[in-house]
């Protein structure tokens, strides 16, 4: 197995993993727990999961079908603020909430051995830019944690960070410039160092080691604060210079819209 086949072969075990951890914490929920609201405005248990299912849905596309998929990306120009929205809801409507947990745990399934069976060196079209075998892992298990946290947040339930938050990371990193192009503006021009404090003390580190431009704080703060789980006001995360500084106010992992971020605890 060559090294990116390794890799590949890495994360996509990373995101089964973490896939299945959400799914333990939905699995024996009652049909009034999936009713619950979650931290997004407007969405319970049922529409995180609708979610995810809908996006494994689309990717799934991507692979298999690239040519049927600047349709999809019509639909998302065309409602570019409701469209993923309008997407979750109709799932929701639609299904009675077991038919839509097996229905995402096929989905998810599905997606992972057409990633599996991808060619070495194949792209794949997205709302952003196109993504290889391991980028469009690596976005799924990204979406996949951030929507648990959403589902956690709505349980009450504290989940133990894990080393697959070094994936969440790393894409958080690697879309800096695209925070700034999704908002119209000019993405600085050097490159950031980014230092986090890792889950056994170790530290994680993306960028030039003489980077004028620099992040610090604990992997798991700027994780939420990439996938905008929560504000930058209730996170432990320093810069040093002011491009730093405001990446850390509009940062974004993911592709799509710039997304609101959520409100500092003291205004919930």
């Amino acid at each position: 197995m060559s090294d990116a086949s390794a890799v590949t072969a890495a994360v996509l075990d990373d995101l089964r993993q973490e896939s299945e951890e959400l799914d333990l914490l939905v699995a024996g929920a009652s049909a009034d727990e999936w009713a619950v609201p979650t931290p997004a405005d407007g969405w319970t248990v049922a529409h995180q999961i609708a979610h995810l299912n809908w996006t494994d849905a689309v990717a799934l596309t991507a692979v298999t079908d690239p040519g049927a998929f600047p349709a999809e990306v019509e639909k998302a120009l065309a409602r570019p603020e409701a469209f993923v929205d309008e997407a979750a809801r109709e799932i929701v409507e639609l299904l009675p909430v077991e038919d839509l947990l097996l229905r995402w745990r096929e989905g998810r399934a599905r997606l992972r051995e057409a990633l599996r069976a991808a060619p070495p060196g194949a792209r794949f079209p997205w709302y952003g830019p196109p993504m290889g075998v391991a980028s469009m892992a690596t976005a799924r298990l990204m979406e996949t944690w951030a929507h648990g946290q959403d589902v956690a947040d709505a349980f009450g339930v504290r989940r133990r960070p894990t080393a697959r938050l070094r994936h969440v990371a790393r894409i958080g990193v690697r879309a800096r410039d695209y925070a700034y192009a999704v908002r119209g503006q000019q993405p600085p021009g050097e490159p950031f160092r980014v230092e986090l404090k890792g889950l056994e003390g170790e530290t994680v580190v993306y960028g030039p080691e003489d980077a004028g431009q620099r992040v610090s704080g604990p992997l798991l703060d700027f994780c939420l604060l990439v996938t905008q789980r929560a504000h930058r006001d209730d996170l432990d995360l320093h810069a040093v210079g002011p491009d730093a500084d405001r990446w850390l106010d509009i940062a974004q992992a993911f592709a799509g819209p710039a997304g609101a971020g959520r409100p500092p605890k003291g205004e919930r």
